[in-house]
């Protein structure tokens, strides 16, 4: 779980698995949630390279970090997403609140 994460400044990217279920979602919240204050983290980047799948509960934990880094000051983005997920992410919603890049923006800014 340590290779997901990489933390460069106040810029952490969680680099997601092929499948994103319950299980591993809860391992991500958990996780990045201690990063967050162990490290003073100002912007998440979500990078989809290897994701094909994620479920309602991935939804629900992306939503969550974009409520905590929004009272933060901070923000969230999604990076690599290809095609299969950019439909997941468009149906639920999320990309109304949550930037989606093409390729590793420069930045993140807040919304």
């Amino acid at each position: 779980m340590e290779h997901m994460f990489t933390i460069i400044g106040t810029t952490m990217t969680i680099h997601l698995p092929a499948e994103i279920d319950h299980h591993v979602s809860e391992q991500i919240r958990v996780q990045t949630d201690r990063l967050v204050q162990k490290h003073a983290i100002r912007c998440i980047l979500f990078d989809f390279a290897d994701s094909v799948f994620m479920d309602s509960s991935g939804i629900g934990m992306m939503i969550g970090r974009y409520k905590m880094m929004r009272f933060m000051g901070g923000a969230v983005a999604a990076v690599n997403v290809g095609e299969r997920m950019r439909r997941i992410l468009e149906l639920s919603g999320i990309y109304r609140v949550i930037d989606i890049y093409e390729g590793r923006p420069d930045g993140c800014e807040t919304k």
